[in-house]
């Protein structure tokens, strides 16, 4: 008789050895298994070892760094006079994230006597200066404000022993990577460091080398992979029909609520008035918002009470929302990373999720961009009213990457191979001349076009 296979035994957390006060907080918190990023770093952090984390948002990465943190601390609790020492710095990119992490390690430090505080710009550094003042076990903190009350003289780093950069390539998009090696000249050459990034461009990997001592790496997906919960979709669609096609798919039954991401703000406050106007309640969250009005949208978007919370990237990663049913991107983004960040905020932590994307002809090269960065064609809505035609003569049901000798040629990326394969000199233009080829318009996104422009970091240090 064959035997039958043993079931993989699932790790719990009572496995890691984690102070009882912590696990009475996982409980709660209703955790049972831990997840990949969870169960390979958790353990590397206990050990005092230096780690370089590659996870995707949404995978429970948080807990893999301040449940382990947590224990370490409790495990040596300060018991001087005085103000208490600074003993973990965490430096995230943007304010909602920051308020997520701070959040983290108060609902898992619950039963612990350690304290932490939260410092970022947009509101009155008072409380927090109090905070800081009155002393803290644990800092969790944004460049601009850190830096800020550092040359105030109210936050010294040389007691620190955890500093935890997470999200190092959003902070590399934003422009701040001068501001972390300023922050890390004033931390103590012996610590440990704690980097995640859910991309590993070279200047990060860089970075990574310069500040970590023989770090161990963890990675649980592919980098730059969309969650594999997440089910996407493409709708291609005129500019000028979106918001008509917005409120054709809030109008059916399975859009339980909706994050919409716009690339701008003004696009978001735009989108935010025209749903108001067809009695769809909607709030909008960017960089112009200040943060007690951010604040306030994303908990009523949380408690159900606003359907549709339209936001900027300003929210891409640092959105922790349970139960969201779909992500809509209303504009496709400019920089193919974003899109995969963005969808992140749905299917997460092994729910399901949607994603849907509305792609208008100018947007076609961003498409490109996005489905060679995850390596997949995402597959086309084709039944929707306000599905968009691609020229005179051209068949409406004809996917525009597999277009050849049509007038949607020239809105095609002729770098995205597509199903028929690739361009060549045979193809012809709308007005019945050759083509080029492949290789005589690699960046083109048609006939004179030119590759989209890279936001710089003082622009995207605007939008934040």
């Amino acid at each position: 008789m064959q035997a039958e296979p043993l079931l993989e035994k699932k790790m719990s957390f009572e496995e890691f050895g984690l102070r009882p006060e912590i696990l009475r907080a996982v409980a709660e918190k209703n955790y049972t298994i831990p997840t990949p990023i969870q169960e390979k770093a958790i353990p590397i952090v206990l050990a005092g070892k230096d780690l370089i984390g590659c996870a995707q948002t949404g995978t429970g990465k948080t807990a893999a760094f301040a449940l382990p943190i947590l224990h370490r601390l409790q495990g040596t609790p300060w018991r001087g006079t005085g103000r208490r020492p600074i003993r973990v710095l965490v430096l995230t990119p943007t304010r909602e994230l920051a308020s997520q992490i701070a959040e983290s390690f108060a609902a898992y430090g619950r039963h612990t006597a350690l304290k932490h505080a939260i410092v970022f710009g947009g509101v009155n550094q008072g409380p927090q200066s109090q905070a800081l003042r009155r002393g803290i076990d644990i800092l969790v903190a944004t460049p601009g404000r850190l830096l800020d009350l550092m040359s105030q003289g109210l936050v010294p780093l040389r007691s620190v022993e955890t500093f935890v950069l997470d999200e190092a390539d959003r902070m590399l998009d934003m422009g701040f990577i001068q501001d972390i090696r300023r922050v890390i000249d004033q931390l103590p050459a012996k610590r440990q460091t704690l980097f995640f990034s859910a991309t590993m461009p070279r200047e990060i990997q860089g970075l990574a080398d310069t500040i970590l001592r023989d770090p161990i790496r963890v990675a649980v997906t592919p980098v730059a992979t969309p969650a594999e919960a997440v089910e996407q979709r493409i709708h291609y669609v005129e500019k000028s029909e979106k918001i008509k096609l917005l409120k054709h798919l809030l109008d059916g039954p399975s859009i339980k609520n909706a994050l919409v991401f716009t690339r701008t703000k003004h696009g978001a406050d735009a989108v935010t008035k025209q749903l108001e106007r067809y009695a769809v309640r909607a709030e909008a969250i960017h960089g112009n918002k200040s943060q007690n009005a951010r604040e306030k949208a994303l908990a009523s978007f949380k408690r159900g009470v606003t359907r549709v919370l339209v936001a900027t990237d300003i929210a891409a990663r640092g959105l922790d929302i349970v139960d969201l049913s779909h992500v809509v991107n209303f504009d496709l983004p400019n920089e193919p990373e974003s899109y995969v960040h963005r969808i992140g905020r749905t299917g997460r932590a092994g729910a399901s999720g949607i994603a849907l994307s509305f792609c208008s002809v100018d947007e076609r090269p961003f498409l490109a961009d996005i489905e060679r960065l995850i390596r997949k064609h995402l597959p086309v809505v084709e039944d929707h009213p306000y599905r968009s035609g691609y020229g005179a003569g051209t068949p409406t049901n004809l996917d525009p990457r597999q277009a050849h000798g049509a007038a949607a040629l020239s809105q095609v990326h002729p770098d995205m191979p597509n199903r028929r394969g690739k361009y060549d000199a045979s193809n012809t233009r709308p007005d019945g001349r050759p083509g080029r080829s492949r290789r005589e318009s690699k960046w083109s996104g048609g006939f004179g076009a030119s590759k989209p422009a890279p936001r710089h970091a003082e622009h995207r240090r605007a939008e934040w």
